[in-house]
């Protein structure tokens, strides 16, 4: 059954202009009513003017963005009064290892972007590409308190042992798909 068909309709957002492209086609051919804007994630606010009843940020986004303060007060610009947010992301831990996971290699309260030269994408860690990658380790407690400072209150907080794709180097997979 299409997500629209269910009465929600959906707003997607996006800074890359093929994701977005990826994103119209997979719309169209699963019938969603879904709208798409493509920028950087500080300007939504500049192009978006709606309220939400549930905002999602989903996994790996959270370390891409510098300012975590800010990103908690884009959720409630953009969340309704009674809306819902959930996140499904990577516990910061993760981000303080090697690429394979055998060092510590930044500290878990990281003020400074991290920079690094990779081969291969976090998509496609075989692609036969040399990028450099710019992220941020947040802390668990600067991820929660930018939510509550912008006036969400917190119900639940669930943590896994376990990633929902192949997305790291040296994983074991632990259950079949």
């Amino acid at each position: 059954m299409p997500f629209h068909v269910l009465g929600a309709k959906g707003q997607r957002h996006d800074f890359s202009e093929n994701a977005i492209a990826a994103a119209l086609d997979l719309a169209k051919k699963c019938e969603a009513g879904t709208e798409f804007i493509c920028c950087d994630l500080y300007n939504l606010p500049n192009h978006l003017d709606k309220k939400f009843d549930l905002v999602f940020t989903s996994y790996g986004t959270v370390g891409w963005l510098p300012d975590i303060p800010r990103w908690g007060e884009i959720i409630s610009h953009f969340l309704k009064v009674g809306g819902r947010f959930i996140i499904a992301d990577f516990h910061p831990v993760v981000w303080m290892f090697d690429n394979h996971f055998k060092y510590i290699q930044y500290n878990y309260f990281q003020a400074e972007a991290i920079v690094e030269h990779e081969e291969g994408t976090y998509a496609n860690t075989d692609a036969p590409i040399c990028n450099e990658t710019i992220s941020w380790n947040h802390s668990l407690s600067s991820i929660i308190n930018s939510l509550i400072y912008n006036g969400l209150e917190i119900k639940s907080l669930m943590e896994y042992d376990y990633s929902p794709y192949n997305c790291f180097h040296e994983l074991v997979e632990i259950s079949p798909k």
